[in-house]
């Protein structure tokens, strides 16, 4: 520590030998900066506030109707990218600044010094923008603060409508497309299904339900042929019955009729009864004896077999009626020619039959035919209707966006995407708001200082002087045999006092004359004010 301190001592004596030179920088580097900061040319600052209302009515009432952009956040964007140097090459333009350029230089020089000077502040909580430029000149200022302005506005309208420009000719490029995709996949699935007519169902069922249909549908058409077969092997019994007695001849005509009578049957009615008692003994076998169908065909068959007796009454009486007759084939037996009407009757059900069994049959072969092929067919047909639902869902959601964005469009030209407006038109400051004199004369003032400490600094260190011999041994690193010293006189002590009033009174005086500048700027800065 003591070291230090005799070095910190020693550098401070050999910095006092070159004091004048030191004081001479200082006044010479405090002159030049006063003149300095006193040649910096005023700048005056323009300046605008705008508000920004992103609030509409017409918003909350197009809710998922048209799109509704983040309005805060393009306001915000936009002022952070106003200052881009597009945007400061048209504010040259329109502010006439760059009419003094004469080369591209010139032109570059310019945009750079607008760009340095313009500045843009805001508080987003309350969507207020400030809008600032320096210059030189006050209409400068002034002119360029106004064409910020109208930048500031235009840029908001202009890129939300080629926003929605673009948006709307890049959704009608893709309707296009997905429209001829439309139509293609129509094309497919038609011709598909013509291809495949015969295996398409209408009613929208499976081959094997199909198959299971035409199955049940031929056991019926067997049940009722084999019935109708049935039938007419009865009437073509009892129509031989009838030619046996008649070729017989025995028995007088009353008992021929009376048997030819009583040996009338019903084969349609009969037919009709089996079945529908065969159909009671299925409902008996599921519901009870109060469920609606089974009380229904009871009566069905009670009304049959009343139906019947009824018949068989009336053929009865026509027989014993009839005083005139003679053999089974003569037209006078009415038995005979009942029964040979309904087996006739009964021949032509049985060939109807038939033709419906054999239709069935061929129903059956061909849905079982259809139910190996059906597979493919249901995977095809799948995937064609699974390739046109996508395009078709794709198609109408780019519809539905087009007329959003068509919506937005004229929502925005009608409510605007916000409402700009200026709260404080362009004006200028009346007084210079910048170089402010005060700092840099105090700073100017602490610079020849610290140039004057420095010179006498660099000075001892050029050409150092030793004080003591202590100092001298650790320099040279000799031994020191012995040291001279000088006797101090009066004349030198009053030499030293003059010479240190001359010091302070140089050094005092450069201070004085800074601090004295610092004091008038002060009042008259102050008096500006007020």
């Amino acid at each position: 520590m003591d070291l230090l301190i005799a070095q910190i001592i020693a550098i401070a004596r050999r910095m006092w030998k070159y004091r004048w030179p030191g004081v001479a920088v200082a006044w010479v580097a405090g002159i030049i900066g006063a003149v300095l900061v006193f040649m910096i040319p005023d700048r005056y600052e323009a300046s605008a506030r705008i508000y920004v209302d992103t609030q509409s009515i017409l918003k909350p009432l197009m809710s998922g109707l048209a799109v509704q952009p983040n309005v805060e956040q393009q306001v915000v964007m936009l002022s952070r990218t106003l200052i881009s140097r597009p945007n400061v090459e048209k504010l040259v333009r329109m502010a006439d600044l760059d009419l003094k350029n004469q080369s591209k230089a010139q032109q570059e020089a310019t945009i750079e010094e607008v760009t340095k000077n313009l500045s843009i502040q805001s508080t987003a909580r309350d969507n207020l923008y400030t809008l600032a430029f320096r210059d030189s000149q006050p209409d400068t200022a002034k002119r360029v603060v106004q064409s910020l302005v109208s930048i500031f506005v235009e840029s908001s309208l202009g890129a939300t409508r080629k926003d929605t420009a673009t948006a709307t000719t890049f959704l009608n490029e893709q309707i296009k497309s997905y429209e001829a995709k439309l139509e293609e996949a129509e094309a497919r699935v038609k011709e598909f299904r013509l291809r495949n007519i015969q295996a398409m169902a209408s009613d929208g069922k499976d081959s094997a339900s199909r198959l299971s249909e035409a199955s049940a549908a031929l056991e019926r058409a067997k049940l009722e042929y084999r019935e109708a077969v049935n039938a007419r092997d009865a009437a073509r019994s009892q129509l031989e019955g009838e030619r046996n007695r008649g070729a017989n001849g025995g028995g007088t005509t009353q008992s021929l009729l009376q048997e030819s009578a009583l040996s009338i049957a019903t084969p349609e009615i009969d037919a009709r009864l089996d079945a529908q008692r065969r159909n009671l003994d299925g409902l008996l076998q599921r519901y009870t004896e109060q469920h609606p169908d089974i009380v229904s065909a009871r009566k069905l068959i009670k009304d049959l077999e009343e139906q019947k007796r009824k018949e068989q009454a009336e053929l009865r009486k026509s027989a014993l009626a009839s005083p005139n007759i003679g053999a089974p084939g003569s037209a006078s037996n009415l038995a005979y020619q009942e029964l040979t009407k309904l087996l006739a009757t009964a021949e032509v059900q049985v060939a109807s039959l038939k033709a419906r069994v054999d239709e069935y049959s061929a129903r059956y072969a061909q849905a079982a035919a259809a139910v190996k092929t059906a597979p493919q067919l249901e995977a095809e047909a799948a995937q064609l209707n699974r390739d046109y639902a996508i395009h078709k869902k794709n198609y109408e959601d780019l519809v539905a966006r087009r007329e959003s964005a068509s919506m937005s469009g004229d929502l925005d030209q009608t409510a605007g995407v916000a409402d700009f407006r200026l709260i404080d038109p362009p004006r200028v400051s009346p007084r210079p708001v910048a170089p402010n004199r005060l700092l840099l004369l105090a700073g100017a003032m602490l610079l020849a200082v610290f140039a004057g400490i420095f010179a006498a600094f660099a000075a001892s260190q050029l050409r150092p002087v030793f004080h003591d011999g202590a100092e001298l041994r650790r320099r040279v690193e000799l031994p020191i045999l012995g040291v001279v010293s000088r006797l101090v006189t009066e004349a030198d002590r009053r030499h030293q006092r003059v010479d240190l009033i001359r010091f302070g009174a140089a050094s005092g005086g450069l201070i004085g004359l800074y601090v004295l500048g610092l004091t008038v700027m002060a009042i008259l800065l102050t008096r500006q004010v007020v």
